[in-house]
């Protein structure tokens, strides 16, 4: 069930906007309160400025998951984890994505959007977005993973 205070940022590049569109549509009507961060059309778009935007918020605090849809997922998660706080994590099945939450505690989903169809799409943001961080275990590594070398 969706927390109603949070609400959902969601962004994309031109390969990722059918599939943005198709996720916003349907995760409305489960419930979720969505953000659009763009992009508006199959225009060429650079996808670092979209990820920027999105990964920026998420590290801020202002939310506490996120949604990014390039070609592949690689360009959005690259950018998106230049940021501290960040953990986006390419997905690509529902398993996958349940555990990005449950053992990476990962805060921002990226979606390969050139190799998933919509529903796939819709399956694995819902399992990610319902998810939740199983901690112990796993606290110390995501710990590794925020200390500066």
């Amino acid at each position: 069930m969706p927390d109603s205070r949070e609400i959902i940022p969601i962004g994309c590049d031109h390969a990722g906007l059918k599939i943005k569109d198709y996720l916003i549509t349907n995760l409305t009507k489960e419930g979720f309160t969505i953000n659009d961060f763009g992009v508006y059309s199959e225009m060429p778009s650079d996808y670092p400025d979209i990820a920027h935007k999105i990964a920026k918020a998420v590290n801020d605090d202002l939310n506490k998951t996120a949604v990014l849809i390039c070609g592949s997922g690689n360009g959005m998660a690259i950018v998106a984890n230049k940021y501290l706080k960040i953990r986006a994590a390419i997905c690509w099945n529902q398993e996958i994505s349940s555990l990005a939450r449950k053992h990476n505690d990962a805060n921002i989903l990226v979606l390969p959007g050139r190799f998933l169809s919509p529903e796939e799409a819709l399956k694995i943001t819902l399992t990610f977005l319902t998810s939740d961080f199983e901690g112990g275990r796993h606290i110390p590594r995501i710990e590794k993973i925020t200390h500066l070398l």
